[in-house]
């Protein structure tokens, strides 16, 4: 996969009529653990997202969470073309489940010293939010609804070039 990622990526750089959507190459794979920073004092400790030394590649530009989430309602449900985003449940626990038109996984988060990476073209969804449970999420975009894809139909029709591979 990190082959034929590196082909496209090459194409794009030396082509300005290739335009090829995040959907198309994006895998659960590449989906992943960020452990932030973390300093225990006498009076608590603090937990640092910074970008070199916790393997984030992005700057946020935008940072919202998410809090009383009624109990057995779902949050997110869409993927998104180009923003990349960490989720960190500052507080209480969730469940992501994230999709690649062909694989479904899904991640606990329970810890405010760890995040989930969730890079473009994957669609994610977020469930199972204990009481006072906050999702904490930097994107590396500001919001923009055309980045966004809320159809799962729309969603699965955009990854199918990856499904094509395996006939």
């Amino acid at each position: 996969m990190c082959f034929l990622k590196n082909v496209i990526f090459a194409i794009i750089m030396y082509t300005d009529t290739i335009e090829i959507d995040a959907h198309c190459y994006a895998s659960v794979d590449d989906c992943r653990w960020v452990d932030l920073l973390v300093f225990t004092e006498p009076n608590g400790k603090l937990a640092v997202c910074d970008n070199a030394q916790s393997g984030v590649s992005f700057h946020a530009e935008r940072i919202f969470f998410l809090y009383d989430v009624p109990s057995g309602a779902r949050r997110g449900g869409h993927s998104e073309h180009t923003t990349t985003q960490l989720l960190i449940a500052v507080s209480g626990s969730f469940e992501v489940a994230v999709d690649d038109g062909m694989r479904r996984v899904t991640y606990i988060l329970d810890s405010p010293c760890r995040g989930l990476l969730i890079p473009p073209g994957i669609w994610r969804e977020l469930d199972r939010f204990t009481s006072g449970a906050v999702c904490l999420v930097l994107a590396s975009t500001r919001f923009n609804e055309s980045d966004y894809v809320r159809d799962y139909d729309e969603f699965l029709a955009l990854s199918t070039k990856k499904n094509l591979k395996k006939l």
